[in-house]
C-alpha cells in the first residue's frame, strides 16, 4: 500500500512536468514572434493566422480526445500526445516557408487539447477529497511553464536562433513521451472512489453513448458548461493585452513591464494550489463547498481588478501589491471546476465531461482578445480590460452560485451510482 502511495506521487511529478514543459513549448512562441516573422517576410495579419491555426485545431479536438480517453488507455495516449507535441514542433523547425510553418504550426494544436485523460487518470490516484489540490498543484505548471517559455526564448533565440529552440522543446516532448509509455500505468476507472476502497479488483467500465448524453440531464453540468464560455474571457485579455496595457496606459518601461509580470504569474500560480486546498476543506463539510470557493473567487477578482487598474499610475508599488492580490484569487476556480465535474459524472465519461467543459471554453477564448481590441480603439485597454473581466466574472459568480444551490443531488447521485457498482463486485466476486 505505500509503495502505491509512493507511486502515485511519481505519477502527478510526471504529469506536473508534462503541463510545465507544455505549456513552456507552446507558449514561447510568443518572445519568438519577432525572429519567425523576420525569417518568413510576413506581417502580422500573417503571423495571426499562425497563433489562430493551432487554437482552432486544439478546439475541434476537445471532443475527439475525450472519447478516446474514455474509451481506451488514457496512459498510453498521454504518452502518445507528448510525442505528437515533440514531433509536430521539430516539424515547426524545419519547416523551410511559410505555408509549410503555417501548417506545422497549426498541427502542433493536436497534442493542446490532451489535457481531459490527464486529469482524468489522476482522479482514479486520488479520491474525491484531496483532488482539489493535487489538480491545483498540476495546474500551478501552466503560469511557471509560461515563464520558463519566454525565459528560454529570451535567452536562447539569439544564441541557437528560434529553430534551434524548437529542437530543444520538441526534443523534451519526445523523451518525455518515453517516460510516460513506459513509467506511467493506467488505473482502473473509479478505483479512488470512497465505495470501492475495500475491493481488491474493480471491473472495467468504458465509454458508453447513453452515460455521456446523460451528461447534460446533470443540473450542475450545464451551468458549469455555461460559466466555462464566459471565464475564459478574462483569461485571454489578460494574456493577449495586459503587456500593451502596461507599456501603453501606464507608461512602464520594458523592464517595470517584466518585473511586475513575473512577480504577479509567480503569486497567480500559487493560486491554482491554494484555491485547490481550500475547495477540498470546504467539500469535506458541505458537496456546495468547492463552487462556493469558485463564486467568492471570481467576484473577489472583479472587485480587486476595478480597484486595481484604477491606481494613479504613478504609484507602481502600491500597483503591483494590487495585481498581485488579484492575481492570488483569478486561478481558484480552475482546480475547482475540474474537481466539480468529475464529483458528478460516472468514471468512464469524465475525460468526455471535461473535454465539452474545455471545448466550450476554447469557443469562448477565440472571441475574446478580439472583443477587448475593438473596445479599446473606441475607448481604451483599461475600459476594455475592466469591462470584459468584472462582467464575466459577475456573470460567472451567478452561474457557480446557482451550480452550487443544485450540486448536491447530483454528488448524491453519483455515490449512489458507485454504491451500486460497488455491490455488484462484491457479488460478483
Amino acid at each position: 500500500m505505500r509503495a502505491q502511495s509512493r507511486y502515485r506521487w511519481f505519477v502527478v511529478g510526471v504529469f506536473f512536468l508534462f503541463i510545465f514543459l507544455h505549456q513552456a513549448d507552446k507558449l514561447l512562441i510568443g518572445p519568438l514572434t519577432t525572429p519567425i516573422m523576420e525569417t518568413f517576410k510576413i506581417n502580422e495579419a500573417a503571423m495571426g493566422a499562425v497563433f489562430t491555426g493551432a487554437l482552432i485545431v486544439g478546439a475541434i479536438l476537445y471532443p475527439l480526445w475525450g472519447y478516446l480517453y474514455d474509451r481506451f488507455a488514457r496512459a498510453k495516449l498521454l504518452a502518445l500526445a507528448s510525442f505528437i507535441w515533440g514531433s509536430t514542433t521539430w516539424l515547426s523547425a524545419i519547416a523551410p516557408t511559410y505555408p509549410t510553418f503555417l501548417a506545422t504550426r497549426a498541427s502542433t494544436g493536436i497534442d493542446d487539447s490532451s489535457y481531459p485523460g490527464l486529469y482524468s487518470l489522476i482522479s482514479d490516484y486520488f479520491g474525491p477529497h484531496m483532488r482539489g489540490k493535487i489538480y491545483g498543484l498540476l495546474q500551478l505548471g501552466m503560469p511557471l511553464g509560461y515563464l520558463a517559455g519566454m525565459i528560454l526564448a529570451l535567452s536562447l533565440r539569439d544564441v541557437v536562433g528560434w529553430r534551434g529552440v524548437f529542437y530543444i522543446t520538441g526534443s523534451i516532448g519526445v523523451l518525455l513521451s518515453i517516460i510516460i509509455f513506459f513509467g506511467v500505468r493506467e488505473a482502473a476507472r473509479g478505483s479512488s472512489e470512497p465505495e470501492m476502497a475495500d475491493l481488491k479488483e474493480v471491473g472495467v467500465y468504458r465509454f458508453d453513448w447513453n452515460i455521456a448524453k446523460g451528461l447534460f440531464r446533470k443540473r450542475t453540468l450545464p451551468l458549469l458548461f455555461a460559466q466555462g464560455f464566459f471565464g475564459v474571457f478574462p483569461w485571454n485579455v489578460i494574456t493577449y493585452w495586459f503587456f500593451r496595457y502596461l507599456e501603453k496606459e501606464r507608461n512602464y518601461s520594458s523592464g517595470a513591464v517584466m518585473m511586475t509580470m513575473v512577480v504577479a504569474v509567480l503569486v497567480l500560480a500559487s493560486g491554482y494550489f491554494i484555491g485547490g486546498a481550500a475547495g477540498d476543506f470546504l467539500f469535506k463539510r458541505t458537496p456546495r463547498g468547492r463552487l462556493l470557493v469558485c463564486t467568492t473567487a471570481v467576484l473577489l477578482g472583479a472587485v480587486l481588478l476595478l480597484f486595481t487598474l484604477n491606481i494613479p499610475i504613478a504609484n507602481q508599488g502600491f500597483f503591483l501589491v494590487m495585481l498581485s492580490l488579484t492575481a492570488l484569487f483569478i486561478p481558484f476556480a480552475a482546480p475547482n471546476v475540474v474537481s466539480s465535474i468529475y464529483d458528478v459524472a460516472l468514471p468512464e465519461v469524465r475525460s468526455t465531461a471535461l473535454a465539452i467543459q474545455y471545448f466550450i471554453e476554447s469557443a469562448g477564448a477565440a472571441l475574446a482578445p478580439l472583443l477587448a481590441g475593438l473596445i479599446a480603439v473606441r475607448y481604451s485597454l483599461q475600459t476594455a480590460i475592466l469591462l470584459i473581466c468584472v462582467s464575466a466574472w459577475v456573470l460567472c459568480s451567478l452561474f457557480f452560485a446557482f451550480a452550487a444551490y443544485l450540486i448536491p443531488r447530483d454528488v448524491e447521485t453519483l455515490r449512489c451510482q458507485m454504491r451500486e457498482r460497488a455491490e455488484l463486485e462484491r457479488q460478483r466476486i
